[in-house]
This record gives structure tokens, C-alpha cells and sequence, in this order.
């Protein structure tokens, strides 16, 4: 059994059994799912990406050249890899012919930077890189080549660039991947297909993996709730690489249904509208702050968005006003979607009423998904009653990738993720987020972990102590404002500190928005610093913003 299996959390035989038997796993790989579509609608146009429209026939030639290239480069079943691509063409191309040889990647964020790719490489021994050149300014390939110097086991860097944008002569372009030669598939349904990354509450992001089965399972649930078929054209407005655009259904579920994938490096009104009127978009997924920006242009845009039936929203929790705003405002209909990419999905589904639409975040995929609310000892509370949010199912994971003292803190001892989210559970099995009890700041759907910021800023000499927290924003939701206590005679900036941070590597998206200075940090009665009383002491910062 190679490395990357030895460290993965299965799931008990029995349950894995019961999963067959229902016929939940079908023991067929993600790429099988795909090459479906590629049998049945060849013709049909799978991406389209900026003037360039790729159809399923001429997509499944790219995938058998990426893997030809990926073999050829003595990558085999069982690496590891980063795969760090904004939303363009070959991201996908990249990601099928990976799993299909076995070779799982690592879904690295666009807004990842040194900080955490660094830990991917570590953490997870990545034998390659895979980057688009340079992107709104910030040049993967000088990270690249950081990397390469830092990290042993990294070999290869594999540039979405021609040979003349190539900073290194030994960087490899996709541009040299041109055998078309179908391979025989060497994964298995069972085995971990790719890695995505946990919102994380200490340190880096976790790997979440995530086995063929599991995911096949969510995506093909998520499309008989959302309707996706051969006729859907999705707008993929969010990074590519986030479950929530990737699997709910998002474009795997296009892929899934031979429908069409259209993809943007600008989610704002001023880059989407063109697209859903010149593309006839039926759906597209955002987070609050896109909604809310997509709403706010709306009522004044020159384009057709007449074609647009569904807007998914999720990532973060969407103000009920918004929510009954929405629908009105782009004249199509709400889907509400709550979910996390360890596993368990809720939608509000089509056919709901308008109250549980506006008022709920959705019930789960499947009748299978088991979900308690309970109260701090542990016990379940009353239909109804706030408390801690628990799962486990035939989708969600049952441990982290090489994390044993984290997953000891995540799961139960029967198995039970501890999502950290704070819900009460309708009697029509709606659920409704009222909070998180992880130590974590959602920013606009980006998920901070505070202890990693904290960690940074506590390596600086000038400073003594500090709390990251969340402040509310009418735009992301919360805003994260870095309290800090400086040492006795020493002084720094918020500008300072913010240079700083970058200097560490971390994503900008991690960059504390606010800063601000204070003689001392309130303690609880057991000397733990009191996050609630300063996050209600300054509140009034975001709401005043």
C-alpha cells in the first residue's frame, strides 16, 4: 500500500458495504463519470473559456495528452502534486488526466501564496508544481522557483505558459504535451482521488481527502436536486478549485451532464453580465458579497441576464433580506447552499417554499447523511434548539490527510465530524446557522484560520501579544481585525505589520483589514484570552465602515 493510502482514514468495512449495496458508491472514478458525457454528447461544448470553446470529444483529447506528459515526466499512481490554477481550461484538462493515472492533486487557491504552498510541499512530499504563468500581477513562476530550492522532493514545474514566457529552461510548458495516446486508467473507485483544503482553525489549511466514491456520490445527488442536465451553462464566477464551484454540483456536475462550463477570472457584474448574456448562461454560484454586488447592478445593467434560472448562494450565510431580494432582483430563483468540503452539502431545494428558501440553509443531499445537534456535554438537544452540528455519511471524510492529533479533535470516537458550526435543526429537517464555535473568521467565504495570523504576527520582536477576530461587514460578512499588544518601548504600524505579513508569504485574503492597538487583551477566568469581549468592544468598527 503506497504513502498517500497508509495515511487515509477509510471508512468502517461495514458502512462501506451498506454504501455499496444501496447502490450510493457505484466503485466507478470520477473520470468514468466523464467519459459518460464524452460517449454520449461528443459534440457538445464542455468549456468555454475566454474565446476559445473546447467540446467533450476534443476535451477528452487534451486529458489523454496531459497524462501522457505526466507519465512521461516519471509521475505514477500514488503522488502527490499542487495543482494551483486560476479558472482556465486547464484546470480541469490537468485535474482528469491526474486522477485518471492515479496521480492525486493537491487544490490549491489562486490566493495561495509561499506560506502555504510551502506546507503543501512538505506536508504532503509534492513531486510537482502546476501553475499558470503570471496572473493579475502575481508571478507563480518566481514562487516556483522558491520552491524548487526549498523543497527536495519537488521536481517539476508545469507552466500554463509558451516556451518564450518561460522563466526557467527547466520549467516545462503544457505546450509539450501533445501525445493524444489514450492510457489504460490506473485508479480505483476506492482510492483517494485529490486533495481539497480545510477552512482551518490552527495553522495551515488541512488536507481533506477525497476518494472517487464519496465525491462521485455528492456530485451525482447535487444534480438530481439542481436539475443539471446537457442543456445547463454554468458561469463559474468562483475559483475553479472550491468544492462549492467544483462538486455542488458545480462544473463536475456539468461535466457529469454533458452540459457546459463557462468560465471567468472576474466574477464582478461588469465581466459576468457580458458573459450570461452572450453565453446564455442558465446558473451560476456565488457568495454573499457577489450576490450582493450582482443585485446592486442588476437593476442597471445593459445586458440580458434574461436567460439566468438559478443562482446558487453559499460559502458564508446570506442575510434573509438579501435572500428575499434576490430573486426579485435578477429575476430568477434562489438556491441556498450550505456546505463544507469535508463532506456534508444542504440545499434549499426547488420545489420549497419561499419561507424555508429565504429563512433555512436546506436540508442534506442524502437520506443517508446522518446529522446531530448537540449541546456541550455531547448530548443531542430538542428539534429546534440551538447546538453543535455533527455528521457522517457515505460523502464525508473520516479524517484528515497525516493529521492524527487534529483528528482526534475533529471527529468522535464513533466517527462524527465536528463541523464548528453553531445550527437548530426545523422539523422539517431545514437546517439554519446561527454561528460558528470554531476559531475562525469567514470573509466573504474565505475561511481564516485566526491562530495562523496570530502565529505570524507573534514572530514579530515588537509585539507582545495579539487576537485576530472577526468584525461584521455589510459587504463580506465579517472583516478580520488584528488586536495587538506591542512590547514596552517598541512601536509599529498597522502598515508595518501588514508589509509584514506578506513578507511571511501568506495569502492577502489572510491580511488582517483592520489593525488596532491596545494596552492589553481581556482574559477569561481561566487566562484564555476573551475573543467574545473584543469582538463585542469593537464591533462597532465594522458596522460603521
Amino acid at each position: 500500500m503506497n504513502s498517500v493510502q497508509s495515511d487515509f482514514t477509510p471508512w468502517p468495512e461495514q458502512m462501506a458495504n451498506d454504501y455499496r449495496r444501496l447502490g450510493l458508491w457505484q466503485d466507478k472514478t470520477l473520470y468514468q463519470y466523464l467519459k459518460q458525457s464524452i460517449i454520449r454528447y461528443p459534440t457538445n461544448i464542455a468549456i468555454v473559456c475566454s474565446q476559445q470553446s473546447i467540446t467533450y470529444a476534443e476535451l477528452e483529447r487534451k486529458i489523454h495528452a496531459a497524462a501522457n506528459g505526466f507519465r512521461s515526466l516519471g509521475l505514477a499512481e500514488g503522488d502527490n502534486v499542487i495543482l494551483q490554477m486560476t479558472n482556465i481550461a486547464e484546470f480541469y484538462v490537468s485535474y482528469f488526466a491526474l486522477i485518471h493515472q492515479g496521480i492525486r492533486p493537491i487544490l490549491a487557491l489562486p490566493a495561495h501564496r509561499h506560506a502555504e504552498i510551502s506546507y503543501f510541499c512538505q506536508h504532503a512530499q509534492a513531486k510537482a508544481y502546476l501553475i499558470d504563468g503570471q496572473t493579475r500581477g502575481f508571478d507563480y513562476q518566481t514562487l516556483a522557483e522558491q520552491l524548487l530550492k526549498e523543497n527536495p522532493c519537488l521536481r517539476h514545474v508545469i507552466v500554463r505558459a509558451n516556451h518564450s514566457e518561460l522563466l526557467q529552461s527547466h520549467f516545462i510548458s503544457f505546450d509539450d504535451f501533445r501525445d493524444e495516446r489514450e492510457l489504460a486508467p490506473v485508479s480505483n473507485a476506492s482510492q483517494v482521488a485529490f486533495f481539497q483544503l480545510s477552512g482551518g482553525t490552527t495553522g495551515t489549511p488541512k488536507l481533506i481527502p477525497r476518494t472517487h466514491n464519496d465525491y462521485a456520490y455528492s456530485v451525482v445527488g447535487s444534480n438530481a436536486i439542481c436539475g443539471f442536465n446537457e442543456y445547463t451553462r454554468y458561469l463559474c464566477a468562483l475559483p475553479a478549485a472550491h468544492n462549492f464551484p467544483l462538486s455542488s454540483p458545480g462544473s463536475l456536475g456539468v461535466f457529469f451532464a454533458g452540459g457546459t462550463v463557462i468560465l471567468t477570472q472576474d466574477p464582478t457584474p461588469k465581466a459576468a453580465f457580458p458573459l450570461i448574456e452572450r453565453h446564455k448562461v442558465t446558473v451560476s454560484a456565488l457568495v454573499p458579497p457577489l450576490a450582493l454586488l450582482w443585485m446592486d447592478a442588476a437593476p442597471h445593467a445593459r445586458y440580458n441576464l434574461s436567460s439566468l434560472q438559478l443562482i446558487q448562494v453559499g460559502g458564508a450565510k446570506l442575510s434573509q433580506s438579501a435572500a428575499q431580494a434576490l430573486p426579485k432582483t435578477l429575476n430568477c430563483q434562489l438556491q441556498q447552499v450550505f456546505g463544507m468540503a469535508e463532506g456534508l452539502v444542504n440545499y434549499t431545494r426547488l420545489d420549497d417554499p419561499l419561507e424555508v428558501i429565504i429563512e433555512t440553509q436546506g436540508r442534506p443531499i442524502s437520506a443517508h447523511d446522518q446529522v446531530k445537534v448537540v449541546n456541550e456535554a455531547g448530548e443531542e438537544v430538542a428539534c429546534g434548539e440551538e447546538g453543535f452540528l455533527l455528521t457522517q455519511g457515505p460523502y464525508t471524510i473520516r479524517g484528515y490527510y497525516r493529521a492524527p492529533e487534529h483528528n482526534q479533535r475533529s471527529f468522535t470516537h464513533n466517527g462524527f465530524y465536528r463541523t464548528g458550526d453553531i445550527v437548530k435543526i426545523t422539523e422539517q429537517g431545514n437546517i439554519i446557522v446561527t454561528g460558528r464555535d470554531k476559531d475562525q473568521i469567514n470573509r466573504g467565504g474565505e475561511k481564516i484560520a485566526a491562530e495562523e495570523v496570530e502565529n505570524h504576527l507573534l514572530g514579530h520582536s515588537a509585539i507582545h501579544d495579539v487576537a485576530l477576530i472577526a468584525i461584521p461587514d455589510r459587504l463580506l460578512g465579517e472583516r478580520s481585525c488584528a488586536v495587538i499588544v506591542t512590547k514596552r518601548h517598541l512601536n509599529i504600524t498597522g502598515t508595518e505589520l501588514k508589509r509584514y505579513l506578506r513578507s511571511k508569504g501568506l495569502a492577502d485574503y489572510k491580511i488582517p483589514d483592520v489593525i488596532q492597538f491596545a494596552d492589553a487583551l481581556p482574559k477569561t477566568s481561566v487566562g484564555k484570552i476573551d475573543k467574545k469581549r473584543l469582538r463585542e468592544s469593537y464591533a462597532q468598527l465594522g458596522l460603521s465602515a
